[in-house]
């Protein structure tokens, strides 16, 4: 379940050829992961990522995945943190890369890759730990 091989071309090429449901798979995967990995240090949860994007995104006019992305950017960077982990990454990597990055057309893929480097990290170190 701990994937530590995501990568950016693999989840473009897949998220293509299934139409789409790679891409759920994988979140779905990362929301799932960082609530068993950070959960017992921070005591937090990170809701489910197909409840925002299918039930939550479009009742709040598409500003909850907006929400949830931030906090999920920011709690895989306080993991990294607290796992000793040297890469940053943040809030701010969401909002600079994947919302003005889009102005440049290749900030989101840009956020995506890191966001799967961070994930993989973190994935590594769990593994390790356990």
């Amino acid at each position: 379940m701990f994937n530590t091989q995501r990568g950016l071309l693999k989840y473009i090429l897949l998220s293509l050829i299934t139409f789409g449901i790679y891409s759920l798979v994988v979140m779905s995967h990362i929301s799932e992961e960082i609530n068993m990995e950070a959960s017992p240090r921070d005591g937090k949860h990170t809701m489910h990522f197909l409840l925002i994007y299918f039930i939550f995104s479009w009742l709040t006019l598409g500003i909850a995945p907006l929400v949830w992305y931030h906090r999920l950017s920011n709690r895989i960077g306080e993991e990294l943190t607290a796992r000793n982990i040297d890469f940053n990454f943040g809030a701010s990597d969401f909002w600079l890369w994947n919302i003005l990055g889009s102005l440049i057309i290749v900030g989101p893929f840009i956020y995506l890759h890191r966001l799967l480097k961070s994930m993989n990290l973190i994935n590594m170190d769990y593994i390790k730990a356990r």
